[in-house]
C-alpha cells in the first residue's frame, strides 16, 4: 500500500504518520496484491476535534470511511473498523450475488431479491430488502446552486439534476458538517 497522507489543521507527525500506516495497513489482507492502489489519508482538527477520512480505491469499487473523535489516535482505531466492516459486507454480496447467480440459473427463474448487509447488524445477520417504489422524474438543466436550493425547498438530503454547464447527470448532497457535496461522473 502506498499512502497519501496529508493534514489540514494539523502537523502530521512521525508517530501518527507510522501508526495510520501500521493500522491502515493490516487492511492488505483482505485484498489481492495487484489490486491495491494509492490510500488516501485526510486528517484534520475543527474545534478541538481530530477527524480522519481514509479513501481506498479498488477495480470497481471505492472504500471510503470517516470518523471524528476527541483522539486522534482513537479515531484512526474507529476508521480502521468501520472500513473493516466495509470489507467484509462487500464480500459478503459478492459471495451472495454469485450464489444468487448460479441459483436463478439452475432454477430459470427472472426475479433477484436485492441482499443487504447493514453496519447495525452483527457478523452473520442479514435482512433481505425489496425495492418497494421506483421514482421517475425528468431532469431539468440547472446549475449546482438552483440545485442546492431545489434539495432544501424540497427537504431532501440529496437532488439528482442534469448541469446545466456540462449537460451531465449530478447529485447535490448535504454532508454531515452542514455544508454541500456534488457528485459528477468522469
Amino acid at each position: 500500500m502506498k499512502f497519501q497522507i496529508r493534514g489540514e489543521n494539523i502537523q502530521v507527525t512521525a508517530a501518527l504518520r507510522d501508526y495510520v500506516e501500521k493500522k491502515v495497513g493490516r487492511l492488505a489482507k483482505y485484498f489481492e496484491s495487484s489490486s491495491l492502489a494509492d490510500v488516501q489519508v485526510t486528517m484534520s482538527v475543527i474545534r478541538g476535534e481530530g477527524t480522519i477520512e481514509v479513501t481506498i480505491p479498488l477495480s470497481g469499487v471505492i472504500l471510503r470511511a470517516e470518523e471524528t473523535h476527541e483522539d486522534m489516535y482513537a479515531a484512526i482505531d474507529l476508521v480502521v473498523e468501520k472500513l473493516e466492516r466495509q470489507i467484509r459486507k462487500h464480500k459478503t454480496k459478492l459471495i451472495r450475488k454469485l450464489r444468487i447467480e448460479s441459483n436463478n440459473r439452475a432454477v430459470g427463474n427472472g426475479r433477484q431479491p436485492v441482499a443487504v448487509l447493514t453496519e447495525d447488524l452483527e457478523d452473520g445477520d442479514d435482512i433481505e430488502i425489496d425495492i418497494v417504489r421506483t421514482k421517475r422524474f425528468n431532469l431539468k438543466p440547472m446549475d449546482a446552486h438552483e440545485a442546492v436550493m431545489q434539495m432544501d425547498m424540497l427537504g431532501h438530503s440529496f437532488f439528482v439534476f442534469q448541469n446545466s454547464d456540462t449537460n451531465d447527470v449530478n447529485v447535490v448532497y448535504r454532508r454531515n458538517d452542514g455544508r454541500y457535496g456534488l457528485i459528477e461522473p468522469k
